[in-house]
């Protein structure tokens, strides 16, 4: 701040207002004043004393006590003697030539030469007819000129050009010079280095981008759920992905879980229809059908895997999910211990078989799968799935899926279907060479290799698989892993109820007769 300039600025404020407040100093005048601030500049201040010179409409109060004029009386220099004397010397000439030019109106040669009140020009246009020849091509026939200044000429539609023949005419701006093309939507301007404004290079929108004008500046990114049309002059909402009934690899997955669902009743129903035989019975029939209903459910339950997620829906496919195969696992569990339980009540003076009875192997079961619900009720507790729009994965389209909530819980219902499914595959592997002429623990093993195989090739596989692929590859786990034990553990029993039923005999079961191979 410069204190000495600031206390001329209030003795020049001081001094108007005694001249105004006094009936004897200028009576009947009002004057006014605008302050500017040349920062110690000779072209700022130049350039203001021009501006005020050129009839700048300067209002000084808001009481409307001072006129407006199109230009001020009088301009005190700074207090430094170098702008004033700068602002004296283009101020007075230019004040001198501007008045002069807008006194200027002479003809010379049938062109009319004035200058406005702002000492511009008065503009003059061509007017040309385009006229379409024979031969596809354009001639120009110059007709006259438009002057500007003519009131009568401002809008005209025809001009003749003999007596009998008018033509359309067309008003010709005064021609811009560009050196390069306009740039369409989708483009932005760059300007080049070195040259003029109105030199540049059409850049196209990067991706995510669009401008939808022409000469565009700058490109906007759309919103997170749109995306540019090819074209880049549009933002269009992106597509929506996720596994649904109307597509091939839904409705290959749909048929493979309602044909499992058919293949484990149809199974229940020979079963049940053959309940008295000695192969049901031997085979523990309780756990047996019980064990078929959890692979109904098991291939039905993929289906909550397919079509748009939902908050229920992602919160019932996990968890019934989850304890759907707890219960398959702890029904082939419970066979596996009732092999090795049969076994050891054959030796001399065990009574091993009271302590694994019936009520005990269904206490087994409902203890094994109260675990998973308990965890699964921790985990739809604290934070349950739930859909999310996946706008990472892809720029773009989004990915509707089911978001795990808490990624603990889902591994640790995984984690405990593993746990079971490894604990049973040991029992089966310990009992697979008990002497019996049919022993259910080789078909268990079998069984329990292909499951355990399928879930640990299911985590990389689900880990790195996109969008609805992630879904399908969950699908086709479980799927896998049922058929797997259906056809290992209850596909034999089929084909000798069926097909063999001389083989569906106490002794041959015993061993007391000798078997072929199947």
């Amino acid at each position: 701040m410069d204190f000495r300039e600031l206390r001329f600025a209030r003795a020049l404020q001081f001094a108007i207002q005694e001249i105004n407040n006094s009936s004897d100093l200028l009576p009947g005048i009002t004057l006014g004043y605008h302050i500017y601030d040349s920062c110690g500049s000779v072209p700022m201040a130049v350039k203001v004393a021009l501006q005020l010179a050129n009839g700048l409409d300067l209002i000084f109060n808001d009481t409307d006590s001072c006129a407006k004029s199109a230009a001020v009386p009088a301009l005190v220099g700074e207090s430094g003697s170098t702008p004033s004397i700068t602002q004296f010397e283009i101020v007075m000439f230019i004040m001198q030539v501007f008045d002069q030019l807008k006194r200027v109106n002479f003809t010379k040669n049938n062109y009319s030469v004035s200058f406005d009140t702002n000492g511009d020009p008065v503009a003059t246009y061509e007017l040309v007819n385009w006229q379409l020849q024979g031969d596809s091509s354009v001639d120009f026939v110059t007709v006259g000129q438009y002057d500007a200044s003519k009131p009568k000429e401002k809008k005209p539609n025809t001009r003749l050009i003999s007596d009998s023949d008018p033509v359309c005419i067309c008003y010709l701006q005064v021609p811009v010079s560009v050196c390069s093309e306009s740039c369409l939507p989708g483009m932005r301007k760059a300007v080049k280095k070195g040259r003029p404004v109105c030199c540049y290079d059409c850049i196209n929108c990067a991706e995510g981008e669009i401008s939808n004008e022409t000469d565009s500046l700058d490109c906007h990114k759309c919103l997170p759920e749109y995306w540019p049309n090819n074209e880049k002059d549009r933002c269009l909402p992106k597509p929506v992905e996720f596994l649904s009934w109307d597509e091939i690899l839904g409705i290959i997955l749909a048929a493979f879980s309602v044909a499992g669902s058919l293949v484990a009743l149809s199974i229940t129903l020979v079963f049940y229809k053959n309940r008295t035989s000695p192969i049901v019975k031997a085979n523990n029939s309780e756990l047996s059908f019980l064990l078929l209903l959890s692979l109904t459910l098991c291939f039905l339950c993929s289906l909550t895997f397919i079509g748009r997620p939902t908050e229920w829906s992602c919160m019932l496919r996990h968890t019934a999910f989850g304890i759907i195969f707890v219960l398959c696992i702890s029904c082939v569990l419970g066979k596996t211990i009732v092999v090795l339980m049969a076994f050891k009540a054959t030796l001399p003076g065990s009574n091993v078989m009271k302590w694994f009875g019936p009520p005990q192997q269904r206490l087994s079961v409902l203890g094994f799968t109260l675990v998973q619900v308990l965890i699964c009720v921790l985990w739809l507790t604290i934070s349950p799935p739930f859909p999310y729009n996946n706008m990472q994965h892809y720029k773009e389209k989004i990915i509707l899926e089911c978001n795990l909530g808490s990624a603990i819980g889902f591994w640790a219902v995984l984690g405990y279907i593993g746990l079971l499914a490894f604990l049973c595959f040991v029992l089966a592997f310990l009992a697979r060479k008990l002497p019996d002429n049919f022993n259910e623990a080789k078909f268990i093993t079998f069984s329990m290799l292909i499951f355990c195989a399928v879930w640990i090739t299911f985590i990389p596989a689900y880990v790195s698989s996109p969008g609805k692929f992630t879904v399908a590859v969950e699908i086709f786990a479980i799927l896998a892993s049922s058929f797997g034990l259906v056809f290992c553990i209850f596909a034999p029993k089929c084909f000798i109820i069926v097909f063999r039923p001389e083989q569906n005999t106490k002794k041959h079961l015993m061993g007391k007769v000798p078997s072929k191979a199947l």
